[in-house]
């Protein structure tokens, strides 16, 4: 099997899993934080909405310095605009996953103000920044909505909501 074949699995899986979560938002109060330090629940789901985005830098590009980064993307006020924005970054990323295993196993380098942080495989970069990037926010995601009364969707196996 193709690297590819294996990063594709992995995505569709954690991107559906995802969506299943940001559907539960519907006309919750984006604006709700559980803390003053937190982020809110609308800020949350834009983020998770874009970090697929990630994939395109790392997919295509041979770095990336941290000191180079734009500001946050500004936070989306409505569910439409969070799922739009999550099928459309998801979609893209999907077509850059079109890799061979030698452009999937070449290097990517993270950089802050021109210091090399890291190098490792495109792979599992995308791994790391992309998928298991994902997986962390989602799961503050799922606390903020059972902290909102919103049932939680089965993840990886049957939740408290649902068997």
């Amino acid at each position: 099997m193709a690297m590819k074949d294996g990063l594709l699995a992995e995505f569709d899986h954690e991107m559906g899993t995802t969506r299943k979560l940001l559907e539960r938002l519907g006309s919750t109060n984006l604006a709700w934080k559980p803390h003053e330090r937190s982020m809110s629940l609308g800020g949350l789901a834009t983020h998770l909405s874009t970090i697929p985005h990630w994939g395109g830098t790392i997919l295509n590009e041979p770095s990336f310095d941290l000191a180079s980064a734009g500001p946050n993307v500004r936070e989306k006020t409505s569910h439409a605009d969070i799922l739009a924005a999550f099928d459309a970054s998801t979609k893209q990323t999907r077509a850059w996953l079109d890799k061979s295993d030698a452009e999937l196993a070449s290097p990517w380098t993270l950089k802050r103000g021109g210091q090399e942080v890291f190098t490792m495989p495109r792979a599992a970069a995308f791994r790391s920044f992309v998928l298991y990037h994902i997986v962390h926010h989602r799961g503050q995601l799922s606390v903020y909505l059972r902290l909102n009364g919103i049932p939680v969707p089965a993840i990886y196996g049957p939740s408290a909501d649902e068997g």
